[in-house]
């Protein structure tokens, strides 16, 4: 089987966004040709992760960690994303650095930002299949909305779950839990 290399042109620009020291607040990522710098949260988004992340803490599985805004890289398709929470394996510690492989990570938890709710809605839906991440879970405080994407397959989620603010996520292993969402916060206009 021939091995897959990363394009030249896509090493380089993660190359380059990884040179790069963005200003305190700010968070970068690249997704195919594009280096998407972002502001820091609002402290509803902060609330609301609090909320999710206080229950998936209460089930993670042994072995797993909760990291917020951690590099999570693919070079083999050109990512490198920041999810608002992943749980990797306590073991990616032994690989030192600043990023860990994409997939490594369990889930990856996004809290939808006003500024860009394209990032969050498109382009992550579209790259966090690609980069083997077996659930993502989308908090759309704008809408009300909480959406979770599972079985990844040939560069989309097979499965999509949708409810409001109120309903119960259906979390599947391994952290198998139903996700509570009625204490979820709305952006205020």
């Amino acid at each position: 089987m021939a091995e897959f290399r990363i394009p030249e042109r896509h090493a380089q620009l993660l190359e380059y966004a990884q040179s790069l020291t963005p200003p305190a607040g700010w968070k970068i990522e690249v997704s195919g040709d594009e280096i998407i710098m972002m502001a820091g949260p609002s402290v509803i988004h902060q609330r609301n992760l609090l909320i999710v992340r206080e229950q998936f803490d209460a089930h993670r599985p042994k072995g797993l960690m909760p990291s917020e805004n951690t590099d999570l890289a693919s070079p083999n398709v050109g990512k490198l994303r920041n999810p608002d929470l992943t749980y990797i394996p306590v073991s990616v510690v032994d690989l030192g650095g600043n990023e860990v492989p994409a997939d490594l990570a369990e889930i990856a938890v996004e809290i939808v930002s006003v500024s860009n709710p394209e990032n969050d809605l498109v382009g992550k839906v579209r790259d966090y299949p690609l980069m083997k991440i077996p659930l993502y879970l989308v908090v759309d405080p704008r809408e009300g909305t909480v959406v979770l994407f599972s079985e990844p397959s040939e560069g989309s989620y097979r499965q999509q779950w949708s409810g409001k603010f109120g309903d119960t996520v259906p979390i599947p292993e391994p952290f198998g839990f139903g996700l509570r969402t009625a204490d979820l916060v709305r952006y205020t206009p």
